[in-house]
């Protein structure tokens, strides 16, 4: 028996959850500029920017803060139609924080280089709807409340974060080698570097790795029971499908 297919909401949040490239729309004077950025997500799903205010894109925003990104996964073959993508539309703000800052560093340590500078400012967006593209010919728009995750099982993941990086990286790093070979086909000691709802971020050096949940969690010990089913796959254990 075929499964049912995922919930669109959760198809597209995963494909944002993992992109480490996109497309950021902004517009000035009524002209439509596409450029590629470098997003994260919080925990709620908002996503985050580091631009540089030298940018063409920073001025855009800041005289008018509406926009729209854009990800894409791989497509099923040959023809790029085939790839699933999601676009999200939105207000740009600033947000200089320093967790904020720290959750997009660890997704993309590379940026330590220059994120440092005097120019360069994170900016968050809150998702206000998007379209989802699950391949050719299959669209349908999404509201906030079907795309965001739930706030309470954003604040119990995010409240035991730091208890569940460090003990996977201190007490499991076999098990985080594993799962991130299997991921990327790469070996060699994988960390764990962020957690939430809807999975995990690994980093390899600088090479960053978003590793799914098989299914969206909603607790601390949600979360242990899909790393063990993801550690078990990565070993070839039967026990896992």
């Amino acid at each position: 028996m075929a499964e049912p297919p995922e919930p669109p909401g959760w198809s597209a949040r995963r494909l944002l959850r993992a992109a480490r490239a996109g497309t950021l729309a902004s517009s000035a004077a009524g002209q439509p500029f596409a450029s590629l950025v470098t997003p994260a997500t919080t925990p709620a799903l908002d996503l985050l920017l580091l631009l540089s205010d030298l940018s063409e894109h920073t001025r855009h925003l800041r005289a008018d803060p509406r926009c729209a990104v854009l990800v894409t996964g791989a497509a099923e073959g040959a023809n790029p139609q085939t790839a699933p993508r999601v676009t999200v539309t939105g207000l740009a703000e600033p947000a200089d924080d320093a967790v904020l800052r720290a959750r997009y560093l660890a997704v993309h340590p590379y940026a330590a280089l220059y994120a440092g500078f005097g120019d360069f400012h994170l900016w968050r967006i809150v998702p206000k709807g998007a379209l989802f593209v699950g391949g050719f010919a299959r669209a349908q728009r999404l509201r906030s409340a079907d795309l965001v995750p739930d706030a309470a099982a954003v604040a119990a993941i995010l409240g035991a974060e730091a208890e569940i990086t460090g003990h996977c990286n201190a007490d499991h790093e076999d098990a985080m080698a594993a799962i991130g070979a299997r991921a990327s086909g790469i070996a060699g000691p994988w960390r764990m570097v962020a957690a939430d709802v809807d999975g995990c971020d690994l980093v390899l050096e600088e090479r960053p790795l978003r590793v799914a949940w098989p299914a969206p969690v909603s607790t601390p010990a949600e979360v242990r029971t899909a790393l063990i089913r993801l550690a078990r796959a990565a070993r070839g254990d039967p026990a896992s499908a």
